[in-house]
Parts: structure tokens; C-alpha cells; sequence
């Protein structure tokens, strides 16, 4: 077994649409998904043989890049001392020191085994504190794919062009109430909490207005809800101590994914000890499981949080700034248009055959992620051994071990691909 159609027709046989998660499958760009085999540094390996520089890296829980040396041997001396044992383990107290000592408002964390589970966790805390009912999430933000705030998710759920999922019941999505992100809502006193990416990455990258997250800040604090930040991408990635020090704004629940798990599955939420004294065993919020501080995924989030300084996430960004504006210039110098957002480290990527603004809401992003220019251009980035996200809602990931060469060959690799996508377009 060979090639990557032949894994992916043996894929399909056995795993539905042939992926573990809709968005690998390449529908909304077409064609055949690459089947990784191995991964180093910026680099991914295919079953056949093919190197990309890759900027997936596993939706940013790659910060240091694919088996960093020294994560590979964290894991190698964890692994001795087993996988799982369902009790207390000293790596779980040592990933939650590290992570309160960085984020001020950060008093407690209760590790799970993802995002999306740290959100819904985070949801239950927030109603049993508030004795409310009502969640207020934003459109074409993703936050998991829990029952009650799938609906109106960006990511894999608006590439699939789904305005949520089938086998959500009404009744499920009930308390759930959808806004327009960039725009701060009137809440009353049956909301419990407003849940926020404090930027939104799951419709491709649309950044907050200058007092967005302040006013939300000063909203929830009128009427007494809670305020929520998703940081399962923003977490430890945007910035040495995330969004919190990034934009001066301090959520009640944090919600933690990717980096903080060096590549391994985890999911971390956290607040204040008052907001969690609530929770099981010493309040009336359950909430359980049973691989839930994973002596492995703490070992790894250990290693890379340990390892990565702010100077680090200075220069990361610096060099991602560099990078967009380069990736802009060539796109453009081919004759598509181009926005390339950023913040900090974090950065999409727009196509359009027309000049425009960068995105404000999901309306906007979605405009220009449905244009058709995307599926074409990444192919032809494809074509030419760099890996982007396949999908248009996705953004780019740059991690510590992407070198200076790897950016600029992506670039000239950019305006090439603009060509082709230019080429498509017209011939459409």
C-alpha cells in the first residue's frame, strides 16, 4: 500500500468518509487527502514519499514544530512509567502550575481530553454559578462540536456548508443564543455566560475590533454573566500568556486545547478559585474522566511550555508580520488580491479577484472564503510540497521551527499558485 488514493479508498472502507475529522477529508477544496506517516520540525511526509512544509501542524498544537528532540524524549521517559492510571499523577499538578504562574487571572485549571470538552465543561460551570440558563456564542465561531454550540460554527462545519448538524435537537440549541461577532449584544439577566474566540480562527481569521473584548468585558460584568474565552487556539500560542496578555481583557473561564498538550490530546478549563469552588467533589457541578490528566499529554505540554520563552513568541510574531506582508505582496503581484491578517503569531489568508477590507464578521469571511479561489490555489501550493489547511476557513500556522527559507519558498510558491488560481477562476 502506496500511494494516497489507495489509503484513502482502504480509509473509506472502514472509517466514515474515509477521516476522523470532516475537514481532512478535502471536500471543500476536492481531490485526494495526503496520508501523513511522519512529521519533523515544519515538515510532514506522506505515504508516498512527498515532503511538505507544512502549515496545519495539527491546527496549531505544534508549536515547536513535528517530534521536537526533546518532547520525543519527555515521552520516551514518561511512557516508561505508563500510559493512564485513573489517579492523581504529579505531571497533572505540574502543567497546572506552569500554566497559573503565566496568566494572571488563571487561579485553577481542570485538565480534560479536549477542546471541546473543556468548553462544554466551562458552559455547565458557568450556569451552576450563575443559576442561569442562556449561553450567548458569536456566528462562525467554533467552539467543539457539543450539541448546544455547534450551531452557527465555523471551521469544518461552514466548509461542509452545514448550518449546523443533524441530530441536534431544537431543543438542545434552545438556550443557545447567536450574535454577530465584532458587535457587543444587550444581554438581560437570563444569560449565564458569553463564550468568544478572542480571535476568531474557525472562519478563516477575523481579529476583534480595538473594544470589542473590553466592552464584552464590561457587558457581562452589568449583568452579572460570565465571560468565557475560548483560547483552544488562542491559548499559549498568541502570546507567552495568550489573550488575556495579548489584549488587557481577563475572561471568568478560560479554555485551554493544542499547545498545552505538545501534540497529544488534551483540553484544560480554569478560572478564578471562586468560579471554580463550584465544581465536583467539592461543589454541585459535576464533571469527570477518565483519561482526564494524561500522564503522556502533561509530560509533552510540560516540555513545551517550559521551553518556549516571551522573547520567543516576539520574534515568532515579528517573523509572521514579515511573512504576511511578503505573502500579500505575491499574491497580488500575480493579480489576485489579498488580505493576510495577523496577530501576534496568527495568521489567515483572503483571495478575491476584487480590492477589499479585511473581514469583520463571519458574513464578510464567508463572502470571500465561498469565492472559489481557494480550492485551486491550494492545490497548486499543494503541487509545489507546502501543506496549507484544506479548507478556506482555516488559518495558517507558523511554529518556532519554520525557518527563514521555508517562509520565503512559500511565498514564491504564493504567486504561482495565485496564477493558477487566477487561471481557474476564468476558466470557470
Amino acid at each position: 500500500m502506496s500511494t494516497n488514493e489507495e489509503w484513502f479508498s482502504r480509509a473509506q472502507r472502514v472509517i466514515p468518509g474515509g477521516v476522523d475529522s470532516p475537514v481532512r477529508s478535502f471536500r471543500s477544496v476536492g481531490g485526494i487527502p495526503y496520508t501523513v506517516v511522519s512529521g519533523s520540525g515544519a515538515y510532514v511526509t506522506d505515504v508516498e514519499g512527498t515532503t511538505y512544509v507544512d502549515y496545519v501542524q495539527s491546527y496549531g498544537a505544534s508549536l515547536l514544530g513535528h517530534a521536537h528532540p526533546a518532547v520525543v524524549e519527555r515521552l520516551r521517559e514518561a511512557v516508561t512509567r505508563g500510559t493512564t492510571f485513573g489517579a492523581p499523577t504529579p505531571g497533572e499538578v505540574l502543567l497546572a502550575e506552569i500554566m497559573t504562574s503565566r496568566v494572571p487571572g488563571l487561579e485553577q485549571v481542570r485538565l480534560v481530553s479536549s477542546g471541546t470538552e473543556a468548553v462544554m465543561s466551562a458552559v455547565r460551570v458557568a450556569r451552576g454559578t450563575t443559576g442561569r440558563d442562556k449561553v450567548l456564542k458569536f456566528d462562525g465561531c467554533y467552539h467543539g462540536h457539543s450539541d448546544a454550540l455547534l450551531v452557527a460554527g465555523g471551521s469544518g462545519v461552514a466548509q461542509l456548508g452545514l448550518p449546523g448538524s443533524a441530530g441536534v435537537t431544537a431543543h438542545a440549541v434552545a438556550d443557545t443564543i447567536v450574535a454577530p461577532y465584532n458587535v457587543v449584544p444587550q444581554l438581560d439577566d437570563t444569560v449565564a455566560a458569553v463564550l468568544v474566540e478572542p480571535v476568531a480562527a474557525n472562519m478563516n481569521m477575523v481579529a476583534p475590533r480595538a473594544d470589542f473584548l473590553h466592552q464584552l468585558r464590561d457587558e457581562c460584568d452589568r449583568v452579572g454573566a460570565l465571560l468565557i474565552f475560548d483560547e483552544v487556539i488562542t491559548g499559549f500560542r498568541l502570546d507567552y500568556a495568550g489573550a488575556e496578555q495579548f489584549f488587557g481583557v481577563t475572561p471568568d473561564l478560560y479554555c485551554f486545547g493544542k499547545v498545552i498538550g505538545g501534540g497529544l490530546p488534551v483540553g484544560a478549563f480554569g478560572g478564578s478559585l471562586e468560579v471554580l469552588s463550584v465544581l465536583a467533589p467539592a461543589g454541585p457541578v459535576y464533571q469527570a474522566g477518565t483519561l482526564s490528566g494524561n500522564p503522556l499529554a502533561t509530560a509533552a505540554g510540560a516540555e513545551v511550555l517550559s521551553r518556549v520563552t516571551p522573547t520567543d513568541y516576539a520574534d515568532l510574531s515579528a517573523r509572521v508580520a514579515r511573512f504576511a506582508t511578503q505573502l500579500s505582496e505575491a499574491v497580488r503581484s500575480s493579480g489576485l488580491f489579498a488580505r493576510v491578517p495577523v496577530r501576534g503569531p496568527l495568521l489567515g489568508l483572503y483571495l478575491s479577484r476584487e480590492e477589499f477590507d479585511e473581514p469583520e464578521n463571519f458574513v464578510q469571511a464567508q463572502t470571500l472564503c465561498e469565492n472559489g479561489l481557494y480550492g485551486p490555489f491550494f492545490h497548486a501550493m499543494l503541487d509545489q510540497g507546502i501543506a496549507l489547511a484544506p479548507g478556506a476557513y482555516e488559518i495558517l500556522f507558523v511554529s518556532l521551527a519554520h525557518s527563514d527559507d521555508d517562509l520565503a519558498r512559500t511565498v514564491d510558491a504564493a504567486a504561482a499558485a495565485a496564477r493558477v488560481a487566477l487561471r481557474a477562476h476564468f476558466a470557470s
